[in-house]
Order: C-alpha cells, then sequence, then structure tokens
C-alpha cells in the first residue's frame, strides 16, 4: 500500500505564503500522478493541482498564478507553494496519489491539513 502523510498548514493572513508537503512511503514505485484537492466548509472536495509522474501540470482556475504544484520523485515527495492567500484559500488540503503503476491499487488519500486564511 500507498502511504502519505500532509503537513504544513496553519493560520496565515490575506495576501501572505504557505508551503504544503506530502511525504509518501510503502510502495511508492506505484505512484504515477499526485494532486492537492481542498474542501472548504460547506463545499464539495476540489482539485486544485496535480501533477503527473512526468511533470505536467494542471491547476484549478482559482489558484492560476498564485499556486505551484511540484514533486520530488527522489524524495517520495509533493509540495504545494501558495502565494497571495486568499480567504477563500480557506479549507482542509488534502494530499492525494494515483497508483497506477501497480494493478489493484486504489487511490491514496491523507489526513488532510487545515489551512485558514485571515482577512
Amino acid at each position: 500500500q500507498v502511504l502519505v502523510v500532509e503537513s504544513g498548514g496553519g493560520l496565515v493572513q490575506a495576501g501572505g505564503s504557505l508551503r504544503l508537503s506530502c511525504a509518501a512511503s510503502g510502495d511508492t514505485i506505484c505512484i504515477s500522478a499526485m494532486g492537492w484537492y481542498r474542501r472548504a466548509p460547506g463545499k464539495e472536495r476540489e482539485l486544485v493541482a496535480d501533477i503527473s509522474s512526468g511533470g505536467s501540470t494542471n491547476y484549478a482556475d482559482s489558484v492560476k498564478g498564485r499556486f505551484t504544484i511540484s514533486r520530488d520523485n527522489a524524495k517520495n515527495t509533493l509540495y504545494l507553494q501558495m502565494n497571495s492567500l486568499k480567504p477563500e484559500d480557506t479549507a482542509v488540503y488534502y494530499c492525494n496519489t494515483e497508483n497506477r503503476y501497480c494493478s489493484g491499487y486504489l487511490p491514496t488519500w491523507g489526513q488532510g491539513t487545515q489551512v485558514t486564511v485571515s482577512s
């Protein structure tokens, strides 16, 4: 199985920055794409950004130009650099791995890390 643990959340003022990390362990050779999702209070979970094993990235329109996703395959770690944060970015952020390189492996989700942006 693949396990992930997020870190780096916290409380920040609007306009500030945070960097989230997601450390993967276990059968990491199974990991293909990785991504960050978030769930704001009273809303559905939504994709923030994802990155393929080859480094291709995809962003939600709401974070384009402010957030940057990256991964260090040697360290099995995913990052999300969040700049120019807004109160509407307040949410629990979840790390996800798509484990398509191994047959029968389901996607992995972390426990989430809270990001709170004050106005």
